[in-house]
């Protein structure tokens, strides 16, 4: 009995001493000025919402899609006869489009790269292409896929090129040529058919040429080298040729029958001050054929006419002379891997 009177007696003194304090407290507190009061209460903590997460949305469309053709042809005591070959095809292209209510630029990257070796050849080329194109467009609202755009492109090679079976006497190289077209003027795009349709009343292309052997020779229109009555080079040949013209791109892709389809480049160039109406060609046309989300064969057409590039051709002397301008045209065949990042 007397434990719990001790213990009821200790709460009550507790209690008492709390009571005693909080009403020094305010005590206090009404001494104080209302400046010195609102300084001495401390403010509650404000209370904070948890923010939701909202996910990064990428302004830049990416395609990164890279492909390899191999083909392979190999005889053993075969009766028809043959020779055991090897080539592969390398391409890749590599797309960054940015997408913004009235703006957009596009931005490409295509290279491919062929080779072949047969019995008793050297290693030769099938393919080489190397070309870069940016085309920046405004539009004056988001309902219209008319743009006024600005377009550069850029188109090389990456290795020597030969008239085979010479391989001793290049015909090109890196840099020569390198084409180069800088405009301005309007693009139609539009994305959910993959039409794209670009026309230029004002662009200017320069023919690049550094290699200066092929410089003297006035190879892809430049103008070539001064020479003497025995020969020699009185003044070097120029290393560009610029020219301004009209130019007109149209690229399209569609699917035309069940894991089936086509794609379309085109590019059409005439010159204002040089023969005007006398159209460079350059047109690419492929077929795609969808085995699965890897294997792809190909089907692909490449026609080119340029009035800058001549043909040569040995002559009865066995000397290389020029024949003019003529059609090129490449034609290839191809099954391969194709990967997409």
């Amino acid at each position: 009995m007397r434990s719990i009177f001790v213990v009821i007696l200790t709460v009550f003194m507790a209690f008492s001493a709390k009571a005693q304090q909080e009403r020094d407290s305010i005590v206090g507190l009404n001494r104080l000025t209302p400046k010195e009061r609102i300084s001495f209460i401390k403010p509650p903590k404000p209370i904070t919402k948890r923010r939701k997460f909202m996910p990064f949305l990428s302004l830049w469309e990416k395609v990164n899609r890279f492909g390899l053709d191999i083909s392979e042809v190999a005889f053993v005591n075969w009766n028809a006869g043959g020779s055991n070959s090897v080539s592969g095809l390398l391409n890749v292209d590599v797309k960054r489009i940015y997408k913004q209510k009235n703006f957009r630029w596009n931005n490409e990257l295509i290279f491919r790269y062929g080779i072949n070796k047969q019995k008793e050849q050297e290693l030769r080329k099938t393919d080489d292409h190397f070309e870069v194109n940016s085309t920046f467009g405004y539009r004056q609202d988001t309902l219209s896929n008319w743009y006024t755009s600005a377009k550069f492109n850029f188109i090389t090679q990456v290795s020597n090129g030969y008239n085979y079976p010479n391989t001793e006497d290049e015909i090109s190289t890196i840099m020569s040529p390198a084409n180069t077209f800088l405009g301005v003027g309007t693009e139609y795009n539009l994305d959910e058919k993959n039409l794209n349709l670009y026309i230029s009343p004002m662009t200017v292309k320069s023919t690049i040429v550094l290699d200066q052997e092929l410089a003297n020779a006035g190879a892809f229109g430049v103008t070539p080298a001064v020479l003497d009555e025995e020969g020699n080079v009185v003044q070097e040949g120029e290393n560009t040729l610029t020219q301004l013209g009209f130019l007109f791109t149209n690229e399209y892709q569609a699917e035309i029958f069940e894991n089936i389809g086509v794609q379309h480049r085109l590019s059409l160039y005439t010159d204002y001050l040089n023969n005007f109406g006398n159209v460079d060609v350059s047109w690419e046309l492929n077929l795609n054929f969808q085995v699965n989300d890897y294997v792809l064969a190909k089907l692909g057409s490449h026609l080119k006419y340029d009035d800058d590039v001549k043909i040569q051709e040995p002559n009865e002397d066995g000397e290389l002379v020029d024949m003019g301008s003529r059609i090129q045209w490449k034609q290839q065949l191809g099954i391969g891997v194709i990967v997409e990042l």
